[in-house]
């Protein structure tokens, strides 16, 4: 097996944007940014049609996230957007939209590529527009989302020999935990109006 440059720089990006999110820092967008765009490349290569199609998604969201961090403000206070619990009125749409997305992506690798893991490609990649945007609002269940996402991926990277990311994901998945645990202490407790 040969060393594949990009898995390892997309790895070390990955531990800078984990590190980031951890902190609730607004510059996980910017590493959210280029991280993704390489990773369309990667995942292309090793047949992961779906992870590439997310890593562009990624990318264009990493927009929209940064966007939401630097200029939304609570509607009252005019302060930056707290970390908080996901409202339980965006359990039932999120559910929704997470089925249709897990299908329509599912649909698309087994009409148009030629993917070995559909299931579990799709699967992460529906949990992942959740997660994604979960984050963007600030939301403490994004964690719980992304770990599941992390455990999925980190398995279907070693079965397609991409192992740093592997071990990044494996990484992933303590750290989401950790970051649970320390978003948990700063979610608000009192309620916030969103503009």
């Amino acid at each position: 097996m040969t060393l594949d440059w990009l898995d390892i720089f997309t790895t070390i990006l990955g531990l800078i944007y984990i590190w980031l999110e951890y902190r609730a820092s607004i510059w996980l967008w910017v590493v959210g940014i280029v991280m993704p765009a390489l990773d369309v490349v990667l995942y292309w290569q090793h047949g992961l049609y779906g992870d590439a199609g997310m890593a562009v998604y990624y990318t264009l969201a990493a927009f929209y996230g940064f966007a939401i961090w630097k200029f939304k403000k609570t509607k009252k206070l005019h302060l930056p957007l707290p970390i908080i619990h996901m409202p339980k009125k965006k359990y039932l749409p999120v559910t929704i939209f997470f089925f249709m997305a897990w299908g329509v992506t599912y649909y698309i690798l087994v009409t148009w590529t030629n993917s070995t893991v559909p299931v579990l490609d799709s699967f992460t990649n529906a949990l992942s527009f959740v997660g994604l945007w979960a984050l963007a609002r600030k939301y403490l269940e994004q964690w719980l989302f992304w770990i599941v996402v992390d455990t999925v991926c980190t398995m279907l990277y070693i079965q397609k020999g991409i192992p740093f990311k592997a071990g990044l994901y494996g990484l992933y998945i303590i750290i989401a935990v950790a970051g649970y645990y320390k978003w948990k202490k700063m979610v608000k407790i009192t309620k916030y109006e969103r503009v």
